[in-house]
């Protein structure tokens, strides 16, 4: 009776819409892989007769560069990915053709943040946050403490049973690494960072292989997007999930290209995602995405996270796009010349620091101590400060695209030499330390 009830809210919603819009080939970029995108594009093509979703599959990035250098001839009717500050790109460089939904009973807000662009240049058709999943057969195997916290990440007992993807290659990553930030500050977020990523096993270059890792064993723990762990449980794997003390919840979006070929087709597929049916949908086991109308969290599992009940989730951390937008490149190639290209070195220098500390845990000594703090501050400074991230200068840098700029070249070659110079001598005094409490 409830899916009859929905179907026959569905058609008339179908019914209203453009004549033009039930016909044709809609063609979307999008982030999301094809355990979100198939059940999704068979519902749309089911309550729109005649429509044909065709999925372009590139990751955040690479679908911003794509639209930037086919604007001239664009065959692309809409953008659908997680990363906010993403849209805010295209929103900038009038890539995007404004929209307002007619669908009602979407939230204004989910958690603090407004579902939808003031602009109505792009709209929010899910939430999502970030955190940690691990599998739990691993953690019992290897003996390990389930954790809380982005810190507990960085404690010795997590050494090499980590794992996180490129910022660079993956905008959910992105807007991770970027929560921290701003939730804790430019040093000090980059320090817990730097710190977690001493303990990684390794950096993939997609997401999805983040939480493939962690569902088959190879790895004990993901720093990931909410939905990856909550659909591996939907899948029967052996996974938890938490969000940490800093974190957020941001709408995953979608908005029309400027110049689609078939406008009339993208917006039956925005108000299709707004539907009943569609909110629905994102409930499925192979999705399991925060829909952005409450009434649906009434068909949900049990225990399913509801951002408009839990008080928790209400009051998360208020994240900032403009923010975002205006330093993702610096931040994303200061994680790869810092961390990703590093990744050796940084583990080296976390192990020794780890092994020394274990030694003052059972004879303590003073100087070996100071030793172990200076090189956790090494570890930690950074080349440029928050300010210098967002500025003019740095940003113009960046602006070349695929073609590097000679001073993005010099930058990261600066940047670069920062980290390894600094890792080497945290490395020796956190080495001189163990010494010293033996």
């Amino acid at each position: 009776m409830l899916r009859s009830t929905l179907l026959v809210t569905t058609l008339l919603a179908v019914a209203a819409w453009p004549a033009a819009a039930q016909t044709g080939k809609v063609t979307v970029v999008t982030s999301f892989s094809k355990d979100v995108t198939d059940p999704l594009k068979r519902a749309f093509e089911k309550a729109v007769p005649g429509a044909t979703l065709e999925v372009q599959n590139r990751n955040t990035n690479a679908g911003v560069k794509f639209l930037e250098e086919t604007r001239s001839s664009n065959q692309v009717d809409l953008f659908w990915a997680s990363a906010p500050d993403a849209f805010e790109v295209l929103k900038s460089k009038s890539l995007l053709a404004a929209y307002k939904p007619k669908a009602r009973g979407v939230a204004e807000k989910v958690g603090s943040y407004p579902v939808n662009d003031r602009d109505g240049f792009y709209s929010g058709f899910a939430a999502s946050g970030y955190g940690i999943m691990w599998n739990e057969r691993y953690v019992r195997a290897n003996r390990l403490p389930t954790p809380k916290d982005w810190q507990d990440l960085a404690k010795a007992p997590y050494f090499d049973h980590v794992s996180i993807s490129q910022p660079s290659r993956s905008g959910t990553t992105h807007l991770t690494i970027e929560t921290i930030l701003q939730g804790e500050g430019w040093e000090k977020g980059w320090r817990t960072v730097k710190e977690i990523s001493g303990n990684l096993r390794h950096v993939t270059d997609r997401s999805f292989a983040v939480p493939d890792a962690v569902n088959s064993g190879q790895v004990g723990f993901g720093v990931v997007i909410d939905f990856f762990a909550f659909s591996s449980q939907g899948a029967g794997f052996p996974v938890k999930f938490v969000y940490p003390t800093v974190t957020t919840l941001v709408p995953a979006n979608v908005g029309i290209v400027a110049n689609a070929p078939n406008r009339a087709g993208a917006e039956a597929f925005i108000e299709f995602l707004l539907s009943p049916a569609g909110q629905e949908t994102l409930l499925e086991p192979t999705i399991r995405r925060l829909p952005v109308r409450p009434e649906t969290y009434a068909k949900a599992p049990a225990e399913y996270p509801n951002p408009f009940k839990d008080q928790r989730l209400q009051s998360l951390l208020t994240f900032d796009a403009l923010l975002s937008e205006r330093r993702t490149a610096p931040v994303d190639v200061l994680f790869d010349q810092l961390i990703t290209f590093q990744i050796d070195a940084l583990k080296a220098t976390t192990k020794a620091l780890h092994e020394a500390e274990a030694a003052l845990a059972k004879k303590d000594n003073a100087a070996a101590r100071k030793l172990v703090s200076e090189a956790r501050d090494l570890v930690a400074a950074m080349p440029i400060t928050d300010a210098q991230a967002a500025s003019p200068e740095i940003r113009a840098a960046f602006a070349g695209g695929r073609e590097k700029t000679a001073r993005q070249a010099e930058l990261e070659q600066q940047w670069a030499s920062f980290a390894k110079e600094r890792y080497a001598q945290a490395k020796a005094k956190a080495e001189e330390a163990l010494k010293l409490a033996r």
